[in-house]
């Protein structure tokens, strides 16, 4: 996308960017529709108590919730069918972030994806991460890995998991399956440096009430496989007959907005076309909706030009 803005005043509303859409420049502004709210520092005590609150509601949720059967049958043999596969590299150089909390990262993430791998998602069943991976502690041989907290990041213990949440959420949308819970990050921490999935196209996780759910509403099985290379994480979504339809996701109404609190604020939506086996477009899916507090310069020389 080229991206040409224009230096206004502080306090004026939002920035108006002229964004390529079949080779017409269309001038786009400020989504009237979503009002930002003034980031909220909490003290300690109350992240604490309610860290503790929603820890405790899923734990409930998951022990007398009988409407939602979680999927747990992992089988070694792959179903014969790819539908959908995607890989993700290890390690990327991000400004500030030492090297030795992505190899923590790498450690966590293998101890993760040997809990997934083979499962079995039966129809009408659930995939639950966490139900799966379970509550990451040094004890199980997890390591402080990159966590994303605020706008910034500190290391803790099973750090660098929502690298797999984003590649399983990635490749459950190219598919019939139904993502019934998703968490979109919050604050938009990294710029776009080698970027090749559109913004806020991942799923965050916090152990164990911000989840990844999927559920599938098909009559067949699918099976979830994982495993880590030496340089990337590899998934796939697997089932028992070839795909009938095809999936393009894709980013629309992007825009980067002044907020009146000062900061900036990044939005877009991610929708899906939807193709039948010749190929014909026969559905354009909404599929989530992202609004991300940036926490760098919206206007770096790569990513503009001033007029």
């Amino acid at each position: 996308m080229n991206v040409v803005t224009r230096r206004r005043k502080p306090s004026e509303r939002y920035i108006t960017y002229l964004q390529n859409i079949d080779e017409e420049w269309v001038v786009m502004g400020l989504n009237a529709h979503f009002r930002s709210e003034r980031p909220v520092s909490r003290s300690e005590l109350r992240m604490f108590v309610g860290k503790l609150y929603f820890t405790y509601r899923r734990y409930f949720q998951w022990i007398f919730n009988r409407s939602i059967k979680y999927a747990a049958i992992i089988k070694d043999t792959p179903l014969p069918y790819l539908i959908f596969t995607h890989s993700t590299p290890l390690f990327r150089r991000l400004r500030n972030v030492d090297m030795w909390l992505q190899q923590n990262k790498v450690t966590n993430l293998k101890l993760a994806a040997v809990k997934i791998n083979g499962l079995i998602l039966k129809p009408g069943e659930t995939f639950s991460l966490w139900r799966l991976v379970g509550k990451p502690t040094m004890v199980k041989g997890f390591k402080e890995g990159m966590v994303l907290t605020n706008g910034s990041f500190r290391p803790g213990v099973g750090g660098g998991l929502c690298q797999l949440s984003n590649l399983i959420y990635w490749m459950a949308i190219h598919t019939p399956l139904t993502v019934t819970e998703r968490w979109r990050h919050t604050h938009d921490v990294f710029p776009d440096t080698n970027r090749t999935q559109p913004f806020g196209s991942g799923a965050t996780v916090v152990y164990n009430y911000i989840d990844l759910q999927i559920r599938n509403d098909t009559s067949q099985d699918y099976q979830l496989l994982l495993w880590i290379s030496d340089v990337e994480l590899n998934g796939e979504w697997r089932s028992e007959h070839s795909r009938t339809q095809n999936y393009e996701v894709y980013e629309s109404n992007h825009l980067i907005s002044q907020e009146w609190w000062g900061g900036y604020m990044r939005h877009n939506e991610i929708r899906r076309r939807v193709f039948d086996a010749d190929n014909k477009q026969i559905g354009n899916d909404f599929i989530t909706d992202n609004h991300a507090i940036m926490m760098y310069e919206p206007m770096l020389p790569e990513y503009k030009e001033t007029v």
